[in-house]
């Protein structure tokens, strides 16, 4: 278990002390830390928080853009909730120092894809031990300043208006290349576009490495004058 020391910490930087640390804990325990001894690990409390999250930010996201249409609304949400979102406020909280995880794990190179499971899992935890007013004030917490600007576009869509702005073929993805454990797989995607070598990127999901590349693509498009 994590010594009261770390969840003090835990607490500090959320800005919220659990009434059942408990529930800390288990936001705390990687599968891979709980297999094969009688501990419940995150995944459960990562499905929970999931939803609390998807639910707090549509809310911030709609009182703070009225007049937005749905289609920008959209792009905004999935970018603040996002994998790469997740592992920075998880980061910022010290979650990569103190979840626990199978021993060999090196604790400075943990796979982004397990700080992102912990920081959903808290948000998991912080409802089900202060109820929903104290979940929406976490989230707020940490998500307040990333609410505004302009509605991001992801760049796969970009990528797919540039070439059609060019008269290319649209880009293809391909999985090249799945490396990694069961619970932390690192997925290599390619991306080819006509006139250019293929781009290649790696994430924890094969989403967020069609995205890499793309933006990748498009850095080396940029980089041509094209």
């Amino acid at each position: 278990m994590a010594g009261p020391v770390a969840l003090d910490e835990i607490e500090a930087a959320l800005g919220y002390g659990f009434a059942d640390r408990a529930l800390l804990e288990e936001a705390l325990t990687h599968a891979s830390a709980a297999r094969g001894v009688r501990r419940p690990s995150l995944e459960r409390l990562e499905f929970l928080g999931d939803r609390v999250l998807g639910l707090a930010l549509a809310a911030m996201l709609c009182e703070a853009h009225p007049d937005e249409a749905p289609g920008d609304l959209s792009r905004r949400h999935a970018r603040l909730a996002s994998g790469e979102t997740l592992t920075s406020i998880g980061r910022r909280i010290g979650l990569q120092r103190h979840l626990r995880v199978e021993k060999g794990h090196d604790r400075e190179a943990l796979p982004p894809s397990m700080i992102e499971d912990s920081c959903e899992a808290i948000i998991g935890a912080v409802y089900l031990d202060g109820g929903h007013d104290a979940a929406m004030a976490l989230v707020e917490r940490f998500w307040e300043k990333l609410i505004g600007g302009r509605p991001p576009r992801d760049p796969k869509t970009v990528l797919q208006e540039w070439a059609l702005a060019r008269a290319l073929p649209l880009p293809s993805y391909a999985l090249v290349v799945t490396d990694g454990p069961p619970h932390a797989p690192t997925l290599t995607v390619e991306v080819r576009v006509e006139g250019f070598e293929p781009v290649q990127a790696s994430a924890g999901s094969k989403r967020a490495a069609e995205q890499a590349a793309a933006r990748g693509l498009l850095d080396i498009a940029a980089a041509s004058g094209d």
